[in-house]
C-alpha cells in the first residue's frame, strides 16, 4: 500500500476501460481454472474405467494418460510394440537406391502420438538443476548416456529412449500393469 501511495496518481486515459478489461480477464482465468479442474476430474473417472495404470510411470499425468489412450485406441489392434512404434512414426524406415541405403527417421505416423512420446522421453532423461543434479529416472538417463557414448547424436539417443518407452507403454496397456522401474543394478545384470 505504501508503494501505491508513493506512486501517486495512477489514473490514465481510458482507465475505466482498462479496469473493465483487467477484471474480465481475471474472471476468465478463474473460470478456466475451474473448468480445467472439472475436466480433469471427468478424465480421472473415465480413466478409472479403462483400468490402465499408465500414471504409475513418473511423468505421465492424467492428461498425458488420456492423450495416450485416445491416440493409441484399442491396444489389441497392434500385434506387437513394433507395430505401435511404426504407427507413432518412431520406427526407422529404410531409404535405399541402387543397392545403397540407410535407416532414417520417417516423417510419417501419428504426429500427435509421436509428440507425446517425445515429451515423455525428454522428461525421463531430465536432470534437476542446481547442486544435486538428480535424474528424474536414473535408468532412462543411464540408457540415454550409453547411447551417446555409442556415438549416437542427441536426437538419435532420444529416439532410442522414445522407442523403449513405446515398448513399456505397449506392455503396460496390453497387460494392464503398473510401471515397475528397474534399478541400475538390475539393468546391468541383464
Amino acid at each position: 500500500m505504501e508503494l501505491v501511495k508513493k506512486d501517486g496518481e495512477t489514473k490514465r486515459n481510458y482507465q475505466d476501460s482498462r479496469d473493465f478489461l483487467v477484471v474480465n480477464m481475471v474472471q476468465d482465468m478463474k473460470r478456466s481454472r475451474e473448468l480445467i479442474k472439472q475436466t480433469e476430474e471427468q478424465l480421472r473417472q473415465l480413466l478409472a474405467e479403462t483400468d490402465f495404470k499408465l500414471q504409475s510411470m513418473d511423468g505421465i499425468s492424467t492428461v498425458t494418460e488420456a492423450e495416450l489412450i485416445a491416440e493409441i485406441g484399442d491396444i489389441h489392434r497392434f500385434s506387437n510394440a513394433d507395430k505401435l512404434a511404426r504407427f507413432a512414426g518412431i520406427a526407422p524406415v529404410r531409404f535405399s537406391s541402387g543397392g545403397k541405403g540407410k535407416d532414417e527417421a520417417s516423417g510419417q505416423g501419428n504426429r500427435v502420438l509421436n509428440a507425446i512420446f517425445h515429451n515423455l522421453a525428454v522428461q525421463q532423461i531430465q536432470v534437476a538443476k542446481g547442486d544435486n543434479k538428480k535424474q528424474r529416472n536414473p535408468v532412462f538417463y543411464e540408457f540415454y548416456q550409453r547411447k551417446l557414448a555409442e556415438g549416437k547424436t542427441k536426437k538419435q539417443a532420444l529416439i532410442c529412449v522414445m522407442r523403449r518407452l513405446v515398448n513399456i507403454i505397449y506392455s503396460m496397456m496390453k497387460h494392464k500393469t503398473e510401471y515397475r522401474a528397474a534399478t541400475l543394478t538390475e539393468r546391468q545384470a541383464s
